[in-house]
């Protein structure tokens, strides 16, 4: 793994900023970096358990209360980057998801507005801190949802499709400008999280542990994209060989709203 401005540094350790750190695949992918020997940032909106996660290792952790949807994230992002002693790695895990069939505003202009719009203000601002500091390592956890429109989430899967899209493009934005910028996007199927506990029997559903260490691997091994893990790539695969008309008739129903953040 490269370090941007290795020269500078005695420490060799990889230093990670993970947006979303409290979320359940935040936190556990925070640990496993933690227990690699990492320097690890860590952010999210809620003070209480940024600062108990810091206590597991204070010695490698800084903590930064951002919110995303706040025109003041991408100035915190820098600071936390600072205290920190750089960046090399930016991992995206900050966002919300709801199934919402009845296509309530709120709930789809909330997604919108945190899926969307606060993923392009921090994804836009950590590829511009390592534009100007000598590379690094962009990645987000987007998802599988993003593949095909899902009825039951429409925001949800739509702002999934965007995230997929605009890391695309910043990969090719770093070719253009032969930047050395890698992108990682990480596309997880079904997770044990507070989206899917909801009383429904979900198939193939992974602890959250699981899918830190696949992100982990990612991360290390430079994976330009991920689906984690096998059996939902060949379910994506199937997904998009479903044509549009038939797509649309397919059955899929929501028992309950559920929310995450």
């Amino acid at each position: 793994m490269m370090h941007s401005e290795s020269a500078e540094r005695d420490d060799p350790a990889i230093r990670i900023v993970i947006m979303g750190a409290t979320s359940v695949i935040g936190l556990e992918t925070a640990r496993l970096c933690m227990r690699r020997g990492w320097r690890v940032g860590i952010a999210g909106r809620r003070t209480e358990p940024l600062e108990a996660l810091r206590a597991e290792a204070p010695a490698q952790v800084e903590t930064a209360v951002i919110d995303i949807t706040q025109d003041d994230a991408p100035q915190r992002l820098a600071e936390l980057a600072q205290r920190l002693g750089g960046m090399d790695i930016y991992l995206h895990c900050s966002g919300i998801g709801s199934q919402n069939p009845q296509l309530v505003p709120a709930t789809e202009i909330a997604t919108a507005e945190t899926n969307a719009v606060g993923f392009v203000r921090m994804t836009a601002a950590a590829f511009g801190w390592f534009r100007s500091h000598g590379g690094g390592r962009l990645a987000a956890v987007s998802s599988i949802a993003g593949t095909k429109g899902l009825g039951a989430a429409p925001a949800y899967s739509a702002t999934k499709r965007m995230q997929n899209t605009y890391l695309d493009a910043l990969a090719q934005l770093a070719r253009m400008e032969r930047l050395p910028i890698r992108i990682t996007d990480i596309r997880p199927g079904f997770v044990a999280t507070a989206l899917l506990d909801d009383g429904c029997r979900y198939p193939m559903l992974m602890r959250p542990e699981r899918v830190a260490a696949q992100i982990v691997k990612a991360l290390e091994r430079g994976r330009r994209r991920t689906v984690i893990d096998r059996r939902y790539a060949l379910m994506v695969f199937g997904w998009r060989l479903i044509p549009e008309w038939l797509w649309e008739r397919l059955p899929i129903r929501n028992r309950r709203r559920t929310t995450i953040r």
